[in-house]
């Protein structure tokens, strides 16, 4: 664990984790525990049955989230590519101009923060990896990138097969 962490865990199994850009909890699956030691977090299991492995790892790996979350945080960066396509932060909303005869106002989550740069370049920022992640799916989703010219919401260095056109005869 890095330095400024801290990692509370009560009896029912709610762990609460602590750090310099917020703070995260979540409530641990039976048959796994969780205690520190020094430095270390040990994630242990009360038997070896497949779905008990497999809280175990999950378990393992969403600690693992939180302590880097609380830590450092999650980025995901988002290309607009297109004639016209823009986008701009109004207050709790993402307005995004992808070519509709409307403007596209996206609902701006407690916990996640979201500028933009050049017009274009859409960064998604906050402490809970799924969070952001579902907040920069949700808006690649109003406009996914076309096969054909490339226009689209994409996320920064996400190659598009391009397809051919028709051919005129």
């Amino acid at each position: 664990m890095p330095a400024g962490v801290s990692l509370q865990v009560s009896e029912g199994g709610s762990v609460n984790v602590t750090g310099p850009k917020g703070n995260l909890s979540w409530h641990l699956p039976e048959n796994v525990s969780v205690k520190t030691e020094g430095a270390t977090l040990v994630v242990t299991r009360s038997s070896e049955e497949r779905d008990v492995r497999a809280k175990h790892g999950l378990s393992r790996a969403l600690l693992a989230n939180m302590v880097t979350g609380v830590s450092d945080g999650f980025t995901k960066s988002l290309e607009i590519h297109g004639v016209g396509f823009k986008a701009a932060v109004k207050g709790d909303f993402l307005d995004l101009s992808l070519g509709f005869s409307h403007p596209v106002l996206f609902p701006i989550p407690q916990g996640v923060k979201v500028t933009v740069t050049e017009n274009t370049k859409v960064k998604v920022e906050g402490i809970d990896r799924q969070l952001v992640g579902q907040v920069a799916a949700n808006i690649r989703g109003y406009y996914p990138p076309e096969p054909y010219k490339g226009k689209g919401v994409r996320y920064t260095g996400e190659k598009i097969e391009r397809k051919e056109g028709k051919t005129v005869q």
